[in-house]
């Protein structure tokens, strides 16, 4: 499976991909990022009003994932743990570098990072139904289907959740 580095971006180096502004986008990110980040502005949007709200939620939010010196994709959650204790996983792979596994080993580190968090207790996926690839991709990392919600952008999802791996003591 590929070795995924996540790179943290911003409020200025999200602020620079909404404005479409690359060069100083990977300037701040200390790492050269992607013309797909840029496309992803919507997100980066959505996220700078997240970090506006709630500054905690920058350490869990809006990160480059990087194989070998090449921005694949982004990842990270929706924010920080809810009072129960559950992260919500989001990752996304550049149509460029699809089919290589890069989803799932996304979706192994940001699993890792959850489980190493005191205070996490789950991990929830939201899917739409019709999404094979995203369904494909959480079979066999423990994620049971607990029930359906409805989102304002993507319409009808199936939830899943899985709980975090016992943390080790000492």
């Amino acid at each position: 499976m590929p070795d995924i580095r996540f790179v943290q971006l911003s409020p200025a180096a999200l602020a620079a991909l909404v404005d479409g502004d690359l060069e100083t986008a990977s300037a701040e990110a200390g790492q050269p990022l992607s013309q797909y980040l840029v496309d992803e502005a919507w997100l980066w949007r959505v996220r700078l009003d997240d970090i506006a709200k709630n500054p905690e939620a920058a350490q869990w939010i809006a990160r480059a994932a990087v194989v070998d010196g090449v921005v694949v994709g982004h990842g990270g959650f929706h924010g920080p743990p809810d009072a129960d204790g559950v992260v919500e996983v989001a990752y996304s792979v550049d149509p460029e570098h699809r089919r290589r596994g890069y989803a799932k080993a996304m979706l192994r580190a940001l699993l890792e990072r959850a489980a190493a968090e005191p205070g996490v207790t789950a991990v929830r996926a939201s899917i739409r139904p019709d999404n094979v690839g995203s369904k494909a991709t959480i079979a066999g990392f423990g994620f049971k289907k607990v029930g359906e919600q409805w989102d304002p952008e993507d319409g009808l999802e199936d939830v899943y959740l899985r709980p975090v791996e016992v943390h080790e003591q000492g």
